[in-house]
């Protein structure tokens, strides 16, 4: 197994495994890069990433199913989240969802740039990873053509899954233009496909600032003229609920 992380949320009964792997894609922004453990753990994450560095392969990953079980006995847990460095990469990810569905009858919910598509019979919801839909600007910030991630984003749809998009607000690099073409794809497909906007904050070693609420808001506001659905992250956005408490890793 590739979990390297696991965090429970007991606000929300949610139990979110972090998946370790060798990334298909090589984003300049990503966040796995400086900090591999939930960002919700800390109080400073932000302040954190901005002089943390470069991040170090796990050293210690979770064994086996009943290993998984020890560590979450006795917890309600209701929802699973799958999320990265990119978990549909884990050649365990099928086993696990299903061992989640099964046993504990999670909703389970997976967070993927939609590079590779996995199986998804355990899966309820797909949080699909939009870079970008122009691919000259997502060869520059993943190193990869979008072309296979537009078409799996259209092929989870026709599969009845519950599907919802995320992108990241960079300043200087996606910007309102680009989150509106976004917008317009995922329009052409369903306009009650849910669009999230977060806020970019700098990280240590990229170029770009970190996001105002207002330009991220901005954005979200032309993205509402094609979608029903538009929400958004900022830095400035708080913890609701619970600390969650660290399980593993």
């Amino acid at each position: 197994m590739n979990i390297y992380h696991l965090v429970y949320e007991p606000s929300f009964k949610s139990l979110t495994f972090h998946h370790w792997a060798k990334c298909n894609l090589a984003c300049l922004g990503c966040f796995c890069q400086v900090e591999k453990l939930d960002f919700s753990l800390f109080d400073d994450a932000i302040k954190r990433v901005q002089t943390k560095g470069p991040e170090t392969t796990p050293e210690k990953f979770i064994q086996s199913l009943r290993e998984l079980d020890e560590l979450i006995c006795g917890l309600l847990i209701e929802r699973a989240v799958y999320i990265g460095v990119e978990p549909s990469l884990d050649p365990d990810f099928v086993q696990i969802s299903a061992y989640m569905k099964q046993k504990y009858n999670t909703y389970n919910v997976l967070i993927t740039n939609g590079i590779k598509l996995t199986d998804m019979q355990h899966v309820d919801e797909v949080v699909f990873s939009l870079k970008a839909v122009s691919d000259d600007l997502y060869k520059y910030y993943t190193g990869h053509s979008n072309k296979q991630a537009l078409k799996n984003f259209k092929i989870i749809y026709a599969m009845g899954k519950k599907l919802q998009a995320e992108t990241l607000f960079i300043p200087g690099l996606i910007e309102s233009d680009e989150i509106e073409k976004i917008a317009k794809f995922i329009a052409d497909i369903d306009k009650n496909i849910t669009l999230r906007i977060d806020g970019y904050f700098a990280i240590n070693g990229q170029p770009w600032r970190s996001a105002t609420t207002a330009e991220v808001a901005y954005a979200a506001d032309i993205a509402k003229k094609y979608l029903n659905k538009v929400n958004y992250l900022t830095n400035d956005s708080s913890l609701i609920g619970e600390k969650p408490l660290r399980l593993f890793g």
